[in-house]
């Protein structure tokens, strides 16, 4: 579903080049669950919104099917965020003088849909999630593991394809984050998604089908999720 072919992601640094990662090869078959692991600073924010078209690479291509996102114009990429994509960030970004409702409406109200169109829709993402009785509390009164769980509504709103989450649980508590593990999984499993999530918690991560680590501008595959050995990948250097 996902092909990644000679990924370069560098930023102007004074005088030089700062180089996160370079010749990245990678490829994501439709309905795996993915770990990015890593160290803070390793690049697995900036791959996420690589594979997400919120940046775009240095160098390099990235397929969702035969279609090379890298070559989107600003319009058509933003449509395809919209429309095949769900993301789930450790800051919830949640909008605070709008009810849980109204925060879980905004993609298909952006898409063109009326308000009448995407609130039952809306209802039923948050039903999903768990929260059928707190759709008109705005998100400031919340607790932080239900605001996440509004994020996923959220991002489930549109039925998208493929769900990336960057450190989903990083700041919960580990009960209330072990909930929301446990719901991306059912949520992964229900409705057939493709699903990258960049985490620091392993446990977690061996859960996944595979699990990806950046280290020092490579991508090293674990061979077997129980034990998080390492070896390496093709750079494609």
């Amino acid at each position: 579903m996902i092909r990644v072919v000679c990924l370069e992601k560098r930023y102007r640094s004074g005088d030089g080049e700062l180089v996160i990662f370079s010749g990245l090869n990678f490829e994501i078959a439709r309905g795996q669950r993915i770990a990015l692991i890593g160290e803070s600073g390793a690049g697995k924010s900036t791959l996420l919104h690589l594979l997400g078209g919120l940046d775009r690479p240095s160098d390099g291509a990235i397929y969702f099917g035969q279609n090379d996102i890298c070559q989107f114009s600003d319009e058509a990429l933003a449509e395809f965020r919209n429309r095949e994509l769900g993301f789930v960030w450790q800051i919830h970004s949640l909008l605070a003088e709008f009810t849980a409702l109204e925060n879980v409406m905004m993609p298909l109200l952006i898409r063109g849909q009326s308000r009448q169109q995407a609130e039952p829709v809306s209802q039923a993402r948050l039903d999903e999630v768990g929260l059928k009785n707190r759709a008109w509390h705005r998100a400031g009164e919340l607790s932080g593991g239900e605001q996440q769980r509004v994020v996923l509504a959220r991002a489930l709103v549109g039925d998208p394809a493929v769900l990336l989450a960057d450190e989903p649980t990083g700041s919960l508590d580990f009960r209330t984050g072990e909930m929301i593990m446990a719901l991306l999984e059912d949520l992964h499993r229900t409705r057939r998604l493709t699903s990258i999530h960049a985490t620091h918690n392993l446990e977690f991560a061996r859960r996944a089908d595979r699990v990806l680590k950046l280290e020092q501008g490579a991508l090293i595959e674990m061979p077997s999720s129980s034990d998080l050995t390492e070896s390496r990948v093709d750079r494609g250097d």
